[in-house]
């Protein structure tokens, strides 16, 4: 595949997750001269945090940013301009967010057709999948008698038709993040449903601006590399018939775009790049290849397809119990030993109240000392600190326990430790929902789209055959034995991580294509395994992506139950990566590179 000349498509990704920056939107229509805006919500835990919002009050459980603050502020001049919306912000709630989008276009006096996709709620098929056997797709545990929802990941099928329809915005619920993407090269180049190959590409394209600035340089492992961070350039994807397409980004703004940097996104939370599973299709993204092509321009191509699974992938949440999370400051000599004081004697006072109301003890207790390097281990370097910020996370059964315990973390200001402060009220307690991920047969779901008075569904393609994806050999060379000089991973490669339920997964590029032999020498699964020993429970697996010379690290069990079920301060992995890094490795002295500046 190759850029050439004929139609291009411009599309702007203006948000990552819910609580992403309102710049980008803005950013976008006023500066991107893009075609499409599409915003990206869901993540796993997002849609936990809706579900609790949905729980309160029935009418909510939508990303509300994506009306009050994105929507307000730049819906008038994207309709002048003809620039049509995609977002999936519709959650949990895809109607009632649809109604609150067209309450403000009637405020603003801007006519626009809206379209919703719904189907993805699949809550009432729980019971007959339960007792088809359904179980929990990385712990294998049986699916709880009470769910509190359960959302198929539609592909893009759907959001294609409702473009198609004429909608000049389309809000779905839960769909897979890439979907909002290739929805609008399904409707704008009329893609067969079985061209893989570009369904792909257009999957690709989806990925890699789902997560905002993520492919602009936000945590880019060299950040210091990365100009103006205040003005950061959200993402913009210039997508080709064939499936090839540009990352840019708007002039004059901030931010890095490089093969390293949408080397990072592409390889973030991918899992098996050979079978990245979608419900369009199935991706292969080891032969992917990235070029500077320019100024913030890398040309991106090389995604293979096969057909996709049988099935969707649903997510589903289970209240477990309740969380309580408070922090507090201890500053001065010995902070870190008086902050493990504290919190020790918190617990301990915690239990005999516990057992004074006749109540069951904490389910789970977690303390961490930030600014002690606690989350890394065995590998904290132990450099006296005099301030230290004291984290203590409980879980209980009963809400009322927890709300009693949380009267106490106003008393170490008075009771315990010097220079205790820092204490901001009584910690509030909050509903602790467990994701769950399950298989459910295509067939069994019913993807529609609503706009104006038509209501239709969306007829899936015949499924085909699956196809095993093709073997290939290792872009990895050999290595002299020696001279060689132990250097911290970090370099040589360029690392990202993030979550998929309990799992981390951490990708390395090689920082020079002979560089990746060096990676598959020393990073392997069971010296992964081993470093990172405190933090993954389960078994790790690596992956090969020889077109942009990297691998792909899945950490099984990992996170602590991951999300909203996890008490780290570190749920989702974002730190894991950068633990890795300074991981030693021993390098051919010829092959070193040098850090920038």
């Amino acid at each position: 595949m190759n850029a050439t000349s004929g139609k291009v498509v411009r599309i702007g990704g203006a948000s990552g997750f819910w609580g992403d920056s309102s710049l980008g939107p803005v950013q976008l229509v006023r500066e991107g001269s893009i075609d499409y805006l599409v915003f990206d919500y869901l993540a796993e835990l997002t849609m936990s945090i809706l579900a609790g919002a949905r729980m309160k009050r029935p009418e909510e459980g939508y990303a509300t940013d994506f009306v009050a603050v994105a929507l307000r502020s730049v819906l008038r001049q994207a309709v002048a301009q003809g620039i049509r919306i995609v977002s999936n912000a519709g959650g949990v709630n895809p109607r009632g967010c649809a109604a609150a989008v067209q309450a403000l276009a009637d405020e603003l006096g801007v006519p626009v057709r809206i379209a919703i996709v719904t189907g993805d709620d699949v809550l009432a098929l729980a019971p007959a999948m339960r007792a088809a056997g359904a179980v929990d797709m990385s712990s294998g545990d049986p699916l709880p008698e009470k769910l509190v929802t359960a959302n198929a990941y539609l592909g893009a099928l759907p959001i294609a038709r409702a473009l198609d329809a004429g909608a000049d915005i389309v809000i779905t619920g839960r769909c897979v993040d890439s979907a909002v993407t290739l929805g609008v090269l399904l409707h704008e180049f009329s893609w067969p449903a079985d061209d893989f190959d570009r369904l792909a590409a257009g999957s690709l394209a989806g990925h890699i601006i789902e997560c905002g600035c993520q492919a602009t340089g936000g945590l880019h492992t060299d950040w210091a590399a990365v100009p103006d961070w205040a003005n950061i350039g959200y993402p913009i994807v210039e997508c080709h018939e064939d499936g090839s397409f540009i990352l840019t980004k708007p002039p004059e703004t901030g931010g890095l775009v490089t093969p390293a940097t949408v080397g990072e996104q592409l390889l973030y939370e991918i899992g098996d790049p050979a079978s990245y599973l979608l419900p369009d299709v199935t991706c292969d993204f080891r032969q992917v290849r990235m070029e500077q092509a320019g100024l913030h321009r890398v040309l991106v191509t090389g995604a293979r397809g096969r057909p996709p699974t049988g099935t969707y992938k649903v997510s589903a949440t289970a209240a477990v119990g309740f969380k309580l999370s408070a922090q507090l400051t201890i500053v001065g000599v010995d902070a870190a030993a008086k902050a493990k004081r504290t919190g020790e004697a918190l617990i301990e006072r915690g239990r005999w109240l516990l057992r004074e109301a006749g109540a069951a003890d904490f389910l789970a207790t977690h303390v961490e000392l930030l600014g002690t390097e606690s989350a890394y281990g065995p590998h904290a370097q132990p450099l006296p600190t005099r301030e230290v910020v004291l984290r203590l996370t409980v879980t209980h059964a009963d809400r009322q326990a927890l709300v009693m315990f949380s009267r106490e973390f106003a008393a170490p200001g008075t009771s315990w430790s010097p220079g205790t402060t820092g204490v901001g009220g009584r910690p509030s307690v909050a509903p602790v929902l467990r994701q769950f991920a399950f298989l459910l047969p295509k067939e069994q779901v019913e993807p529609t789209v609503m706009i104006g008075d038509t209501t239709f569904a969306v007829q899936l393609p015949p499924a085909k055959p699956q196809v095993a994806p093709e073997p290939l050999a290792s872009a990895a060379g050999a290595l002299p034995a020696r001279p060689r000089k132990t250097v911290p991973l970090v370099q040589i490669a360029w690392g990202r991580s993030g979550d998929k339920g309990d799992s981390s997964n951490i990708g390395l590029i090689a920082r020079r294509p002979e560089l990746l032999a060096v990676l598959m020498e020393q990073v392997t699964p069971e010296r992964v395994k081993e470093y990172l020993r405190h933090l993954v429970q389960g078994p790790v697996h690596r992956y090969e992506l020889p077109g942009i010379h990297a691998i792909n690290l899945v950490c099984e069990h990992a996170l602590g139950g991951g999300g909203m079920a996890s008490l780290r301060n570190d749920p989702l992995g974002k730190g894991m990566a950068q633990m890795l890094l300074d991981m030693p490795v021993e390098v051919p002295e010829n092959l070193l590179p040098e850090l920038p500046a």
